[in-house]
């Protein structure tokens, strides 16, 4: 069973810079964030594949954030910088538990909002 806990949301300003962490428990195949704005569907933000250390990213979001991971404490950040009003959502941590899986479990969200 894999669960998923996210901290860090917040409001800021556009320009600004944010770190949001997943703690991950559980074997996973890959973590990552997606994006929820409202009124749009959840959109992919970024992510990390365990087998061989490969990061992903929405083209977005390439050059202003950041995913790294911290084996010793079992979290995955999402470091944001230059943020967007656009970037305002609610971001959700993310796993899938095998490679024949789709993203299959979801944390509770975490609210972003950038004032202009």
């Amino acid at each position: 069973q894999v669960q998923l806990v996210e901290s860090g949301g917040g409001l800021v300003q556009a320009g600004d810079s944010l770190r949001l962490a997943c703690t991950v428990s559980g074997r996973t195949f890959m973590i990552g964030w997606f994006r929820q704005a409202p009124g749009r569907d959840r959109d992919f933000v970024g992510a990390f594949r365990w087998n061989d250390n490969t990061f992903y990213y929405a083209d977005s979001v390439k050059g202003r954030f950041t995913i790294s991971i911290d084996n010793a404490k079992n979290t995955m950040y999402l470091q944001m910088d230059s943020l967007k009003p656009e970037d305002t959502a609610v971001y959700y941590c993310t796993a899938r538990s095998s490679v024949a899986s789709e993203y299959n479990y979801w944390g509770q969200g975490t609210q972003v909002t950038v004032s202009s």
